[in-house]
């Protein structure tokens, strides 16, 4: 049967664009340049456990308890530092600042496998497209520095949201900026509760991006999973 969609959604973080390597060698390599020696393992031990608490204290970025992200990201950083063993506080300032300008930049994301050219096909086959993704405002910059924002006509974050996938007012709201309901609406993400599982409560269609050998997740129909991104065009073709 032909899907007769009008929107895409995209989920961006491991769908769209990828880390180039781990936060632990990133946030190592500025703290070197700032002359502080910090094993990457254990920051990123550290970096999991504090994103990991700061996001139960502080869900969505503290967006509903009047934090700003930016000093929920600061807190963030700072935080990983001190479990890692920095004590400096002048140091974890400018550390901070200085990384959270930096995971803004091209420097630090990459584009994964297909991505530019499905988004360009999509775009040629007349398709409105947005972002639905559970990231804070630094999202449009990231985007554009990575020469992906012309693609889409609309960015929400959940940030800007007030809710995060899988609450399904996120789609709501995306499917009220892309002008669509929800049965002529698809979203593409990697992660099957968030992204899979939630737009399809939602009504909408969905396609999980999953890698070969990422393990064995919940059942997906296999006409819903895609292997790599360039796998959709056949999935969506007008």
């Amino acid at each position: 049967a032909m899907l007769r969609l009008r929107l895409l959604t995209w989920d961006v973080k491991d769908t769209l664009l990828r880390l180039r390597q781990p936060v632990g060698q990133s946030y190592a390599a500025e703290a070197r340049a700032h002359g502080l020696q910090v094993q990457p393992e254990a920051l990123g031990r550290s970096f999991r456990e504090v994103y990991g608490a700061q996001s139960r204290r502080f869900p969505n970025y503290g967006r509903g308890q009047g934090l700003s992200s930016r000093q929920w990201w600061l807190d963030v950083v700072k935080q990983s530092f001190r479990l890692s063993g920095v004590q400096d506080e002048a140091a974890l300032t400018k550390l901070a600042e200085k990384l959270y300008r930096d995971y803004c930049s091209s420097h630090n994301w990459e584009l994964l496998p297909g991505a530019a050219e499905t988004l360009s096909r999509c775009r040629q086959l007349g398709f409105s497209m947005g972002v639905v993704s559970n990231f804070d405002s630094r999202l449009e910059v990231i985007l554009s520095q990575c020469n992906l924002r012309h693609h889409f006509e609309f960015v929400l974050t959940s940030e800007a949201a007030g809710f995060a996938k899988p609450d399904g007012r996120i789609f709501e709201q995306a499917l009220r900026l892309g002008g669509a309901r929800p049965e002529q609406a698809a979203h593409i993400g990697d992660d099957y509760s968030r992204d899979y599982r939630a737009a399809r409560a939602a009504g909408m269609h969905s396609f999980l991006l999953r890698a070969a050998g990422q393990g064995e997740g919940p059942e997906v129909p296999p006409e819903h999973v895609l292997p790599t991104l360039s796998h959709l065009l056949a999935r969506i073709e007008k």
